[in-house]
């Protein structure tokens, strides 16, 4: 379809208001690595669509934090009570409780309430479709929590309704791949209200009528949306409607099993909008997981904001990188570098003394540079979510390279006022190296590149348990902002005019951290990489990291240490024939290549 078809579509067909909040990406270091729950999913999805002009800065709405009333509402004090305790909502979410900073979480979670409250209200006011990017807590009931859902923000969104005087039948969609069983505690007591489902798991009966269709495992498009038109041929016509679009029903999902393409997703949306036409309704994300989980709640405000006039989205789309590189591009150089007032001048004491100039990093960042571009990109406030605050930038070099610091000082007790060292990066030009393999992908030899030496981003508040030893090279736990600092680091050569960010990743979780920006440049060695994430997937990342630094990692059957070759993130991309080539190589060598763990000693003795 013609872009100019696509702008007709948009602009003829009324705007779609949308309730989002920088807070609603939860402020917990390990849940991707540790559940693949990806907290950035709500601010990709608009980025995207903010980007491609589909979503207006006037279509995005601030929600309002709920009151505990409304919570109260819903469920029992003595569980609300019970989320003051990080244990509790570590459980809730997948992570430990030294990850919980239990005053953000929450208060991520009573935003999401508010703001699916308020979308019910626009919806029922507009008798139109509204959209919260933060919502559908399906398994949060009454007295109980999990699945990353502690509060039921639509079973509260209800309660409030019926207090405005909301009559009639209130309905729940819930399209997510799992079954409702908190939402059908929350509403098993409550008259006029109509909950169906399409999940793909059978956790047997649910409390109260529910209208609950399991599908087997691996369903697909054709079979899930013949089930679609059944389940919405038996809807009610309802006051208002809330639509849970889960994310996790697609076939890469990796916690969802029903098989889904993007295409089916998008022929769901569809085919529940234009049943809901002119009817009150409220979207939610539910579930959805993995670093493209992005996608899915963009195609469902794409269906909402183009109907049918909504193309699929490009493959190669990437809102985190496009979000970096904006604001990277309101970043005014002189910003970045000038740190010189305040500093005495030869005017000031003429024949005395000439000044020393301040460290620059790269021979370019000043230190107030550094921390201003933290703090454009957002960093420093993701930093104080987790109880760090009045930060500072020190600049040194030493024979490694340029080295920056970033510390800080803890915000609340026991630790206020003492200072931590948050980040530390050594960094240098060079020359990119000559590579021997004929398909290698890299920079030609001696142009001008950014090399890491060393990153740590660290969280020092946070502590290991004894029986969850760190990964190797660890101190303390991580901030769980590698995936913001690896993109920046490639910003930093695109404005330095280098043609590369290389960097030899010590360990094996360093480079699959680093893996989707990053690749080895020699083909063989990312096939290996490859065959060792692919045959090694069912390992947690902990374990098998450990596991080959331990020097457990048999290739092919033979004892293989793990080699810290050169990775690089060209600036800009490499040609496609080059890249098809190397790519070539790269599948042939992981076809061909089996990787396994050798038992612990003790174990194998």
């Amino acid at each position: 379809m013609s872009r100019l078809r696509r702008w007709w579509a948009w602009a003829t067909r009324p705007a779609v208001p949308i309730w989002h909040h920088p807070s609603y990406r939860l402020p917990l270091t390990s849940v991707f690595g540790r559940t693949g729950l990806e907290p950035r999913r709500a601010a990709l999805a608009l980025t995207w669509l903010q980007g491609a002009r589909v979503v207006s800065r006037g279509d995005v709405r601030t929600p309002p934090r709920a009151p505990m009333e409304w919570l109260l509402a819903v469920h029992s004090a003595d569980w609300l009570e019970s989320l003051t305790s990080p244990e509790e909502l570590g459980r809730i979410f997948g992570v430990e409780a030294w990850d919980v900073p239990v005053d953000e979480l929450l208060e991520s979670m009573r935003l999401g309430v508010g703001g699916t409250v308020a979308a019910a209200r626009e919806a029922l006011r507009r008798r139109g479709p509204t959209v919260n990017t933060f919502g559908g807590f399906h398994h949060a009931g009454r007295a109980k929590g999990g699945g990353f859902c502690p509060v039921n923000d639509i079973a509260v969104a209800i309660a409030i309704a019926r207090q405005e005087g909301v009559r009639g039948t209130l309905a729940v969609l819930d399209l997510d791949a799992h079954p409702p069983d908190g939402t059908a505690d929350c509403l098993v007591d409550q008259p006029h209200t109509w909950l169906g489902s399409i999940s793909g798991a059978d956790w047997g009966p649910l409390p109260g009528e529910v209208d609950e269709t399991v599908l087997p495992e691996n369903t697909g498009d054709e079979a899930y949306l013949a089930a679609l038109e059944g389940l919405l041929a038996r809807m009610p016509p309802a006051a208002l409607t809330f639509v849970i679009a889960g994310g996790d029903v697609v076939a890469s999902d990796p916690l969802g099993a029903l098989g889904l393409t993007e295409d089916g997703v998008r022929a769901r949306d569809l085919r529940v909008a234009a049943a809901l036409s002119g009817r009150p309704s409220v979207w939610t994300p539910g579930g959805g997981y993995g670093l493209d989980s992005w996608r899915r709640l963009a195609l469902t405000l794409l269906a909402l904001r183009l109907g049918p006039a909504a193309p699929p989205l490009p493959p190669e789309a990437d809102p985190f990188a496009d979000r970096l590189a904006a604001i990277s591009a309101r970043l005014d150089r002189a910003e970045l570098g000038d740190d010189d007032e305040g500093w005495l001048s030869e005017d000031d004491l003429p024949g005395l003394f000439h000044p020393p100039r301040p460290r620059r990093l790269l021979d370019f960042y000043s230190p107030q540079g550094v921390e201003l571009a933290l703090a454009r990109y957002g960093l420093l406030d993701e930093l104080r979510r987790l109880g760090y605050d009045r930060f500072s930038v020190e600049l040194a070099r030493d024979g490694s390279g340029d080295r920056m610091r970033l510390h800080a000082q803890a915000r609340g007790e026991p630790q206020q006022g003492r200072d931590f060292l948050l980040v530390e990066l050594v960094l240098e030009r060079q020359h990119a190296p000559a590579l021997s393999a004929p398909d290698a992908l890299g920079p030609a030899p001696g142009a001008p590149i950014l090399f890491v030496h060393w990153m740590t981003l660290r969280h020092p508040l946070a502590a290991f348990r004894a029986d969850r030893p760190p990964l190797p090279g660890q101190e303390v736990p991580g901030l769980g902002l590698a995936r913001e600092a690896s993109t920046l680091l490639v910003q930093v050569a695109r404005r330095l005019e280098l043609a590369a960010v290389a960097v030899r990743p010590a360990w094996f979780h360093v480079a699959h951290s680093a893996r989707k920006v990053f690749r080895f440049c020699d083909p063989v060695a990312q096939g290996r990489f490859e065959a060792i994430s692919r045959d090694l997937a069912d390992v947690p990342l902990k374990t098998a990291t450990q596991a080959i630094a331990d020097g457990r990692l048999r290739v092919d059957g033979v004892p293989t240490a793990w080699d810290p070759a050169l990775m690089v993130r060209m600036v800009p991309g490499p040609t496609p024939a080059a890249a098809a080539a190397w790519e070539a190589r790269v599948a042939e060598v992981a076809a061909a290549t089996t990787a396994t763990l050798a038992p612990p000693a003790a174990a194998a003795g």
